[in-house]
């Protein structure tokens, strides 16, 4: 069955699980797995789940998956080619119906990046962000200005290389490869690497 992808501006829609029914509990299992292996379209290495783009899937009150998407930031480009990537995966899996919501808040934030995540980050030569003093599910204003000079950095984050592991780094510029990540190089090993900026 074709998807039918629902947007949301300003709340969480309430899903409808039935936790007592084992083959939704099976269904939705079955889909985590599936949608574990969605690879963010930017940063390949990492699953949206990782990412924590996926944020729920249950099973609402008609029998179809609600499938709950928060982007990394309002007007995302990859959100449509990731809701694309979704409905085939579930496809190839036969999952039945299902939905797409795009929820915008709670606002997503890098703290909600596995730890996983960061790992698979690290090895793939970007700097994981540094956590956000006020983490947590609250909403917040989304920052569109740097924190610190050009680099969206804290004067207190320690951006650590991820080829050699020195803090002794420095920032080159406010933008990376794209417009989440700064440029920075390690002064011990030299070598240039992209920081993943904290909000």
């Amino acid at each position: 069955m074709p998807a039918t992808l629902t947007h949301s501006d300003t709340r969480v829609h309430a899903l409808y699980a039935d936790a007592d029914a084992p083959a939704h509990a099976a269904r939705v299992a079955r889909a985590w797995a599936v949608l574990e292996a969605v690879p963010d379209p930017e940063i390949p290495v990492v699953s949206i789940r990782d990412l924590g783009i996926l944020r729920e899937v249950a099973v609402a009150d008609d029998g179809a998956l609600q499938i709950v998407i928060t982007p990394t930031y309002s007007g995302c480009p990859a959100m449509a080619e990731i809701a694309e990537d979704i409905g085939r995966a579930l496809e190839r899996a036969n999952l039945g119906p299902w939905q797409i919501r795009t929820v915008l808040a709670p606002a997503w934030t890098t703290d909600w990046i596995t730890a996983e995540g960061r790992d698979k980050l690290r090895a793939y030569g970007i700097a994981p962000p540094a956590r956000c003093a006020d983490s947590g599910v609250q909403t917040r204003p989304l920052r569109f200005v740097p924190r610190h000079r050009a680099t969206g950095a804290r004067a207190s984050d320690t951006v650590a290389c991820p080829h050699c592991g020195s803090a002794d780094t420095e920032p080159l510029s406010q933008f990376g490869s794209t417009a989440c990540k700064a440029l920075y190089r390690c002064r011990a090993c030299r070598e240039p690497f992209d920081y993943f900026k904290p909000y």
